[in-house]
């Protein structure tokens, strides 16, 4: 299959859905976007151009934003998905639902299309069991915002075919990404077993009163905020030299947290149902004003952020 110029569906069009709606965009395709709550069509309408304005705030806009109106079909009918050769499904995390989305998926596209998942953590295996052609099902884990980022994670399920996988890895090159290629399924896949790691390390340092959230968002913003984007952890292992590691590791694993409950703080969290910036009660606590203006700095943060790993591409450090 072609990569450049093929028409492109996303089903779910929350936060996720709309902005990988406004990447594609940007990356030339026409797309098709399906709401599957009728009811929040306006709503995703509205989303998709905050995403464009910011977008072309942020100086990545070819032309106008209102040029790319002519380029999506925003809709509630998954009839409109039959010209597509890829679908990226976005809805909520919940397995039952995301299996009926599929079913609709299936019913409406060429069978030799390709559909993908933006799940960050329902194993693609357990997923593509419900599909008439799991062969062509794959997971395409996105990071928010998905136009400011270079982070992808294409993941195989057990049925998959390698060559589907391969040809989604090739292009989301051409929309800006640096993607990375799962060939074996696992629940959180590399990228969140990697951090869930890390946060089962921090929250047990809260809970024994060895550090504060605060001071451990500090450690992360000033000592690995200050080289992760240009060189990952184990690049960062060879900058600073090997010879310690072999003790540091002896010492250091075995006293690492190795828990298997749910923290409590986050317990606590849940049954408040506490959402952080979004509804001012988190892990730290918010005024609106102060909400908002987390939410500004994100939105420049990713602007600055994007445009400094332009400067140092991996394909010109090696």
């Amino acid at each position: 299959m072609e990569t450049r110029n093929i028409r492109v569906g996303v089903v779910g069009l929350g936060l996720m859905g709309s902005s990988i709606v406004a990447s594609l965009l940007i990356a030339g395709h026409d797309v098709v976007a399906i709401s599957p709550l009728p009811d929040e069509l306006d709503a995703s309408a509205n989303r998709i151009q905050s995403h464009l304005s910011h977008i072309e705030a942020s100086g990545l806009l070819n032309g106008s934003k209102e040029g790319y109106r002519e380029h999506f079909t925003l809709s509630a009918d998954y009839r409109q998905l039959a010209d597509c050769g890829l679908v990226l499904e976005c809805v909520t995390e919940v397995s039952e639902i995301k299996k009926s989305v599929y079913r609709q998926i299936e019913g409406n596209i060429h069978p030799e299309a390709i559909i993908a998942t933006n799940t960050s953590a329902i194993p693609i295996s357990v997923l593509q069991k419900s599909l008439r052609h799991p062969e062509r099902f794959l997971g395409a884990h996105w990071a928010e915002p998905s136009y400011l980022t270079r982070f992808m994670e294409i993941t195989c399920g057990e049925k998959t075919v390698l060559k589907h996988a391969e040809w989604l890895f090739e292009l989301a090159h051409e929309w800006g990404k640096e993607p990375t290629l799962l060939k074996k399924d696992l629940r959180g896949f590399v990228t969140n077993r990697l951090m869930y790691a890390v946060y089962r390390e921090a929250f047990h340092l809260e809970k024994e009163g060895v550090a504060s959230f605060e001071d451990m968002d500090k450690a992360f913003r000033y000592d690995a905020g200050s080289w992760m984007t240009l060189m990952g952890v184990f690049r960062r292992m060879d900058f600073t030299g090997l010879s310690d590691y072999e003790e540091i590791f002896k010492n250091v694993f075995p006293k690492l947290c190795n828990d298997k409950e749910i923290p409590g703080i986050m317990q606590i969290m849940v049954r408040d149902k506490a959402k952080g910036t979004q509804n001012l009660h988190g892990l730290y606590s918010y005024t609106e004003e102060e909400a908002r203006k987390w939410d500004e700095a994100f939105a420049r943060f990713n602007t600055d952020i994007y445009k400094l790993a332009a400067q140092y591409p991996l394909n010109k450090l090696i």
